[in-house]
């Protein structure tokens, strides 16, 4: 069995770069690339997991057309297990169309597709009992599942299971924020929300005071990714503490949150010490935006130790 459960959204993500505006109606502009890369969080977690060496097998939902065939194909060329993937033939699978502008930030237009669909019973929930860590993936993106449905899932999970519960969030669209993320809180040890969607859910702005928002709702532990600043993390009961980002080239912006939570759970599996699981997660997203594509970046584990050994620190 895998080290990692990954639940969540997989999208078909097709990247273009440099894109600065989008042509007038009825009008054509070239751009430099183009190109077809798997993507969604769970999708790029996982990916990112396979590359660095942790086992790890999806669960979610991929529809029966081109762009899931090529999900599949995608996680089990990095080695990731594609028995919990549900094809459904009512919806297609998710796709974004992504927009990178030249200095690596990105623009997206997204179709929820089959993640809309996702629900407590398409889960094998014998994918789940042996693994180390269950990572729940893309809250606010998948309507049937998130919410209560979910914390009746990772509720499961704490009770029949040794796993250790992650979340991370995605922006949410509906504007609903901790009113439909309280219930799952209680069921989660660690919680690895991007800053900016810290803010909106915890309505604090200090990272130490966003953390502590969390603790309140039963939070074990709480990252908060700062980008290219790095990560404030703290467990409850102990002092905090920011690990910084790492100076690379950015190519591409796509994904470093995912491969960020890919780097945590390493940690995690590995039983690091906080601040080198940390410090391990930096290091993991900033890779990734060395290259176009999500998880293209991602290298094995003791490569990512060697560019955190030698490369510069953002502060």
């Amino acid at each position: 069995m895998a080290d990692v459960a990954c639940l969540g959204i997989l999208v078909a993500d097709v990247v273009g770069k440099p894109i600065e505006g989008i042509p007038e109606r009825g009008k054509l502009q070239f751009v430099e690339q183009m190109e077809l890369h798997a993507g969604g969080c769970a999708s790029n977690t996982a990916l990112a997991l396979g590359k660095i060496g942790i086992g790890a097998t999806l669960l979610g939902k991929v529809g029966d057309d081109g762009f899931g065939d090529f999900l599949i194909h995608e996680a089990e060329k990095c080695g990731v297990g594609t028995e919990g993937l549900k094809r459904e033939r009512s919806a297609h699978t998710s796709s974004t169309m992504v927009m990178v502008a030249p200095d690596g930030e990105r623009t997206f237009l997204h179709y929820v597709g089959v993640n809309a669909t996702l629900k407590e019973e398409d889960l094998r929930f014998d994918l789940i009992r042996d693994a180390k860590v269950f990572a729940a993936l893309g809250c606010f993106l998948m309507p049937g599942f998130d919410g209560e449905p979910m914390a009746r899932v990772l509720k499961r999970v704490q009770e029949e299971t040794e796993a250790t519960v992650v979340l991370d969030t995605a922006w949410d669209p509906t504007g609903r924020w901790m009113g439909l993320l309280a219930p799952t809180l209680p069921h989660v040890d660690v919680f690895l929300p991007s800053y900016e969607e810290a803010v909106q859910l915890s309505g604090r702005e200090q990272p130490e005071e966003i953390a502590a928002a969390f603790f309140e709702y039963g939070v074990g532990v709480v990252g908060v990714k700062l980008g290219e600043k790095g990560a404030y993390v703290q467990r409850r009961g102990e002092p905090g503490f920011t690990v910084p980002g790492f100076r690379v080239n950015a190519v591409d912006a796509l994904g470093a949150g995912d491969c960020f939570v890919a780097g945590f759970v390493t940690g995690l599996v590995k039983g690091w010490d906080l601040e080198r699981t940390a410090r391990f997660a930096c290091a993991t997203g900033a890779t990734c935006v060395t290259a176009l594509g999500a998880t293209t970046g991602i290298k094995p584990l003791d490569e990512i130790e060697s560019f955190a050994a030698r490369a510069k620190t953002a502060s």
